[in-house]
């Protein structure tokens, strides 16, 4: 297991003195049981496992009989508490997670802050210098962003007059700018930069991480940024526009965290299950999560947990209960766990809201049957009636 794995494995849980939740690891094998979890496991599986004369038989079962336990699919042998490294981070003890690495399809914002293009470059119409110059005239200081105009001259104030740049490189405007200077001021100090070059393309913007993992800078070619850091990026991204500029600096920041997500998943009760799929942000709880689809939905029960996945596919997952009365009512943050990348929040439905939506659907067509066998009947009868009215009425 390499350094990153461990690294992640340390976030997602952190050390305490007994474990919330259980474990679970492959191979996963299902028996049937009973028990308040069962309830929790065969609402989460939707029973999909049993055909439908065994769904009538315990729906039958769960609506007539009381007191009795719901069918459990799980097999708990599989299950066994989570060691003391696994305690996962909650809401008042949250960790740090490991360096953001870029995936697709992140999307990134880069802004040049440096973007001077490689020497002897020669300035050009519409290109911008900055001008700096001491021992001026009090009243008309030369400290600024000249625009190179289109008769290839920039213009320095009434008292200094135009100078052509042109064609120059930095060091030959340097020195006419000085010269032009020296007319009306005595030993100038000139400093000149080029601030923008007309004819060069932007690179700051926003960039979307191919599958590829690569960004398109377009004329200055294609970067892999998947799995770095954003300084490796930075480092990267400089190496590379050094081909076309002298001592690029650049900024690299993520616009948009796509790859790294939790999941809300809102079981419907036969109605659809609603998945949502949430950017991690570092700080999320299950409140969090719950508040980005707007609390429990109509069909919701209030049984929740969080399934996390094994770090980077390697041992066990881990199965976290959520009190949400606790969470809620009592302000109690020991089951509003902080979310990791690739965490499951599962709502379960409400099991009678279910075993509703079931029945109507499995009554339905009943109900359609019956209702065309009454109009049937009713309307041979309304028939008979008419054809009685009509004979009566020819004689």
């Amino acid at each position: 297991m390499n350094t990153e794995i461990d690294h992640l494995s340390s976030a997602r849980g952190t050390a305490g003195q007994a474990s919330s939740g259980t474990l679970r690891c492959p191979p996963e094998r299902v028996r049937a049981t009973g028990g308040a979890r069962g309830r929790r496991i065969w609402a989460a599986s939707g029973g999909r496992s049993l055909d439908w004369l065994r769904w009538l038989t315990v729906a039958l079962a769960v609506q007539i009989l009381s007191g009795c336990h719901a069918v459990d699919f799980y097999d708990y042998s599989l299950d066994r508490p989570a060691p003391p490294q696994l305690e996962p981070p909650r809401e008042l003890g949250m960790v740090a997670l490991p360096a953001y690495r870029v995936e697709p399809p992140d999307i990134l914002s880069i802004e040049m802050l440096k973007m001077v293009p490689l020497p002897p470059y020669r300035v050009d119409i519409f290109d911008v210098l900055q001008v700096q110059v001491t021992g001026t005239l009090l009243d008309q200081p030369i400290n600024g962003l000249y625009l190179v105009e289109t008769e290839g001259v920039i213009t320095l104030g009434p008292a200094y007059g135009r100078v052509r740049v042109a064609g120059m490189t930095i060091e030959q405007a340097t020195e006419a700018i000085t010269r032009q200077l020296q007319i009306v001021l005595v030993k100038p100090e000139v400093s000149v930069q080029l601030a923008r070059t007309a004819g060069t393309a932007p690179v700051t913007g926003e960039y979307l991480v191919g599958p590829d993992g690569t960004i398109n800078l377009r004329q200055y070619g294609i970067v892999h940024v998947a799995g770095k850091t954003l300084t490796q990026i930075r480092v990267d991204l400089q190496r590379h526009l050094s081909q076309f500029f002298d001592s690029p600096e650049v900024s690299v920041d993520v616009r948009q965290y796509n790859s790294k997500v939790f999941y809300v998943i809102t079981q419907g009760a036969g109605l659809g299950d609603n998945i949502r799929r949430i950017p991690v942000t570092g700080s999320d709880t299950v409140l969090d999560a719950l508040s980005s689809v707007n609390g429990l939905s109509q069909v919701s029960s209030a049984q929740i947990w969080v399934a996390r996945p094994a770090p980077g596919g390697f041992g066990c997952e881990q199965i976290l209960p959520v009190d949400y009365a606790s969470i809620t009512q009592g302000a109690s943050a020991a089951t509003n766990y902080q979310l990791m990348p690739g965490d499951r929040v599962f709502i379960a439905e409400d099991n009678l809201i279910a075993m509703n939506s079931w029945l109507t659907k499995v009554t339905a067509p009943i109900e359609r049957l019956l209702g065309v066998a009454g109009l049937g009947g009713s309307t041979a009868r309304n028939l008979q009636t008419l054809g009685r009215e009509y004979n009566r009425n020819r004689f």
